[in-house]
């Protein structure tokens, strides 16, 4: 029986389909590093004319992200490989067949390991971002990801975390103003520092206005971004009665955000302090992936 799915803490976020030219590079890569100048064991052992249909079977509980870097994996293996997809992404279950690929049988099996590793992962990104949306249930807290992302991966792991309830931070650092720490020391101190953010913001270099987050790493500099005007208040690593005064600080302010320390054990406590997010490295840093398989069959 399937397990119940976890449901969002708003409705969902939408990004554009990947850019296929982004796509297609990942892939070639990923076929490169693994086939390399050609598959040795399949050409020892494999009949050149062979022809075979494979299954990926997911084998754990989990929700499924990836179909379209896995569907590109194998068109890109060879043109002469046919997909059909036997899910859809976002949906919590069981286990079950994930997809059914038909062509020839060297080719599917030299795509085979690129394939499971990019579907295995993205799902695993889902699947732990479905976990923190159903731990926060009810108290309207959106779950985002972090910039800590895989090299070269960052737009697919953005889209898993989509597929499970969760929600975008900033995509990089060339669409929003976020202060850290070391912007803050270079700065000459907290205030100094958002105030430059929030003029810039205002009308960013090479366009118009951004969002503006100042990370505080105290309820003194909370006040210094609020009295600065910052729109967003990132608490980093805070005790949870510090987040409780912050949020009353910060009502009808600014947006609050927490993050540092947040665990599956822990997040909902979190939650429940009032904040409007919370920012978890962990979906795409630390996600185990999720358990596939892929059979042959000769046809």
């Amino acid at each position: 029986m399937e397990a119940p799915q976890p449901a969002p803490a708003q409705a969902p976020e939408v990004l554009d389909a990947a850019p296929e030219a982004a796509l297609a590079d990942l892939v070639d890569r990923a076929l490169a590093e693994d086939i390399g100048s050609g598959d040795l064991t399949s050409r020892a052992v494999v009949d050149e004319d062979a022809r075979a249909r494979a299954e990926i079977v997911q084998k754990a509980e989990g929700m499924i992200a990836g179909l379209d870097a896995a569907t590109a994996v194998l068109a890109r293996a060879d043109g002469a490989i046919r997909v059909r997809l036997a899910i859809d992404e976002g949906r919590w279950r069981a286990d079950g067949p994930v997809l059914e690929a038909e062509g020839p049988a060297r080719s599917l099996l030299a795509a085979e390991r690129a394939t499971l590793n990019l579907l295995g992962h993205l799902s695993g990104v889902a699947t732990l971002t479905a976990r923190y949306v159903r731990a926060v249930e009810g108290t309207g807290t959106r779950i985002l990801h972090t910039r800590k992302t895989t090299p070269g991966l960052r737009d697919l792991e953005r889209r898993a975390v989509l597929a499970g309830g969760g929600f975008s931070h900033r995509a990089g650092l060339y669409d929003a103003i976020l202060v850290k720490e070391n912007h803050v020391a270079m700065a000459g101190g907290l205030a100094e520092a958002a105030r430059r953010a929030v003029e810039a913001g205002r009308g960013a270099e090479g366009g118009g206005a951004v969002e503006v987050v100042v990370e505080c790493e105290d309820l003194a500099e909370v006040e210094q971004a609020l009295a600065a005007g910052v729109p967003r208040v990132l608490l980093d690593d805070m005790p949870l009665e510090e987040v409780r005064a912050a949020v009353k600080m910060a009502a009808g302010r600014a947006v609050v955000e927490a993050s540092g320390g947040v665990s599956l054990d822990r997040v909902r406590s979190i939650a429940e302090t009032g904040v409007d997010l919370i920012s978890v490295g962990a979906l795409t840093h630390s996600a185990p992936a999720l358990d596939m398989g892929m059979a042959l069959v000769r046809i």
